[in-house]
């Protein structure tokens, strides 16, 4: 199964008052194990940026300048993406961006759902700790990812980021790292960040089997709940067939 962990970074909070989105950061799962694979891009965003956004994520309009209108990096954009499961955390705020801006390409390109599905991570987690704080940070500490590299926001770190959280709160993660040699890259983004997960090399657990003591200790105390117990005893049944307790 392909799955993209996707983040965007915008000039402003609503996409309805003509916001736009500056950055674009997406990670490949397939079958749950990072590939190396990432589209990351910054975009001109054709708007000034709120100073309350700048302070979130430290982009700023001088740095955009010389960088892509959205028109001239959506095909490559829609062609990562398409087909994919969506991995994205409060999904509404990113796919109304992402929508807004596919809509101004005159019906060239249908709305992201159409192309993709989506998994909502922050009602994943919701559902999971109902009354918790389940922003990115909060389940970075609730399931120990390393977020210290995170003192502003930025769409291909948190997409790595999250990654790690979606991993963890689905059943466990295996050790991966994303490659230099990563593809669909724009200029400037972190292409080789390193993210240590746990499972691969750890040992196999032990198999400590019952001594000949402990299995006669066992019996005995079997033997005693059967005195209890009219003779019957739970542990020995199997279809109706005596077992071996051990």
């Amino acid at each position: 199964m392909r799955q993209i962990v996707l983040d965007t970074e915008t000039t402003g909070l609503e996409a309805s008052q003509g916001h736009r989105i500056i950055e674009i950061g997406c990670v490949e799962l397939v079958n749950r194990k990072l590939t190396g694979s990432h589209y990351h891009q910054y975009i001109k965003p054709e708007r000034e940026i709120d100073q309350g956004a700048i302070e979130v994520h430290g982009i700023t309009n001088e740095f955009l300048d010389d960088k892509p209108l959205f028109a001239r990096i959506a095909a490559d954009f829609v062609e990562f993406i398409s087909g994919a499961e969506l991995i994205i955390h409060n999904a509404p705020f990113d796919l109304g961006f992402l929508d807004a801006e596919l809509q101004r390409m005159s019906g060239q390109y249908p709305e992201v759902r159409e192309m993709c599905t989506v998994v909502d991570t922050l009602v994943m987690a919701r559902a999971k700790h109902p009354g918790q704080r389940n922003n990115l940070d909060a389940l970075c500490q609730r399931y120990d990812v390393d977020n210290s590299q995170r003192d502003l926001h930025g769409a291909l770190l948190d997409a790595e980021i999250l990654a790690d959280v979606y991993l963890a709160m689905t059943g466990g993660q295996t050790t991966f790292q994303l490659s230099d040699a990563t593809a669909n890259s724009g200029d400037g983004g972190p292409g080789s960040q390193q993210i240590k997960r746990l499972g691969a090399d750890r040992p196999a657990l032990p198999v400590i089997r019952a001594t000949a003591q402990e299995r006669a200790a066992h019996a005995a105390q079997l033997e005693a709940i059967a005195a209890s117990n009219g003779g019957r005893v739970l542990w020995r049944e199997l279809d109706g067939r005596a077992r071996d307790p051990l």
